[in-house]
């Protein structure tokens, strides 16, 4: 069964407009259905649901989706697009304008942070950003 487990995100009636919103940041994706209460979209090959379930809960950002980027600019693309209208935070971290959590990162993170010589320097210069910069957690 192809997608057996796939996350369902309750909207306040704007369900539509989230899942055009992310096909429209997101270059491999598309709506692959709809009714009044739920529209499914796909990203990556990923299934998406939005619930249009209304306004007795909301996001946290105790659920994200992180996004790793092989590029600084994927980066930049990433933040500009899901953070317009929302909120940037630490780190990497935004809430776009649906207040729907988001970890935009270096896909070589991991590596940087494990490295036994400069892991520290590299942990010390990401919590002083926002927005991540490739280069200078190289640099670090």
């Amino acid at each position: 069964m192809k997608n057996q487990i796939y996350p369902c995100l309750w909207f306040d009636g704007q369900a539509k407009a989230a899942a055009e919103f992310y096909c429209s940041v997101f270059k491999n994706a598309k709506i692959i259905d709809e009714n009044p209460m739920v529209v499914r979209w796909e990203i990556n090959g990923q299934v998406f649901m939005g619930l249009n379930g209304g306004p007795m809960f909301k996001f946290s950002p105790a659920n994200s989706y992180v996004i790793e980027c092989d590029t600084q600019e994927e980066i930049d693309h990433y933040w500009d697009q899901l953070g317009s209208g929302g909120a940037h935070g630490q780190c990497g971290w935004l809430d776009d304008q649906f207040g729907v959590s988001w970890q935009i990162i270096p896909r070589i993170l991991g590596q940087l942070v494990a490295d036994p010589e400069r892991g520290q320097r590299v942990v010390a210069a990401f919590m002083k950003m926002k927005k991540f910069d490739i280069e200078t957690l190289l640099n670090a």
